[in-house]
């Protein structure tokens, strides 16, 4: 059976102070609401971390005023031909590089503009780098590699807002001038305190008690989510709702890409697509479709 949760307030407040990592609170280690998970039926599991993931959202709604200040100082600096770099360890890294990753296929930016870091290299995408996340020094040595600047944004990503691969960076980042950010699931963790904008989305205890790759990781995708994406709206790479700049990656890709512009002209489908191949994204063949047809006038 679940204990029971007080859901007049989803913040720290709503949580005993069972964790404390220093002189903060670390609700992400606190105990889980739900024991005996050994015990249950795969329903009942099911239920219960369903009914702690519609918590996650709400946790994000209550940040969206530091995402926001984030995203809008991210589009000033991105103008100027700064770069996003995300850092972090294990979960919270590997949804870093994921995003970043995600960024060239879906809106056509260049993939040196949005980078992600993780501790241990590439090889910690797929298994752990033994004490590859203690070392503060490391993160800002990997920075000064892609010649970083103070247009550039670097953004720590840790769950529990403590880990030093990221604390160190973030302190040097800003130390040099850069603007920084920290997303983490405690609030006034080491990694906030190094940051000029913090994000923190407090989700409470997780499912599994210390397992942050589940609330915590959701979290974490979401803001990251609505960074990038409002970002990328900001600079022009979506026109209406439409992914405009999307690279044609695939078949699936390249029918849809065919498909916008039959909505936006009078093309029939084999003409639309067509055009599509020819200039290579679906806002190129839209210029040049309009410029053709202002010549005709």
């Amino acid at each position: 059976m679940s204990k029971k949760r007080d859901n007049s307030n989803s913040g720290a407040n709503s949580y005993p102070p069972l964790g404390v990592g220093g002189s903060f609170l670390l609700i992400t280690e606190q105990n889980s609401l739900h024991d005996n998970l050994d015990k249950k039926s795969v329903g009942e599991l099911l239920l219960e971390m369903n009914e702690e993931d519609q918590l996650v959202a709400l946790a994000v709604q209550k940040t969206i005023p530091q995402i926001e200040q984030l995203v809008e100082k991210i589009v000033v600096r991105m103008k100027l031909g700064g770069r996003i770099f995300y850092m972090g360890a294990g979960t919270s890294g590997r949804l870093g590089v994921l995003d970043a990753s995600e960024i060239p296929p879906t809106f056509g930016m260049p993939a040196h503009l949005v980078i992600g870091l993780i501790a241990g290299g590439e090889k910690a995408l797929r298994s752990p780098v033994e004490n590859a996340e203690d070392d503060s020094e490391t993160g800002w040595e990997e920075l000064l590699s892609y010649k970083v600047n103070e247009t550039d944004t670097v953004i720590g990503i840790a769950a529990s807002g403590t880990t030093p691969y990221v604390v160190g960076t973030l302190r040097s980042a800003r130390e040099h001038g850069m603007l920084t950010a920290s997303i983490s699931c405690n609030p006034d963790s080491p990694i906030a305190q190094e940051a000029e904008i913090q994000i923190e989305v407090i989700v409470g205890p997780e499912f599994i008690t210390g397992s942050t790759r589940l609330k915590s990781g959701t979290a974490q995708k979401l803001v990251l989510n609505m960074i990038s994406t409002v970002t990328m709206i900001k600079l022009g790479r979506v026109k209406g709702n439409k992914m405009v700049n999307m690279q044609l990656a695939n078949a699936k890709l390249i029918d849809r890409g065919t498909r916008m512009i039959m909505d936006e002209t009078d093309m029939e489908y084999i003409h639309a697509r067509n055009l599509l191949l020819v200039h290579g994204s679906v806002k190129k063949a839209l210029k040049a479709f309009l410029d053709s047809s202002n010549e005709m006038v």
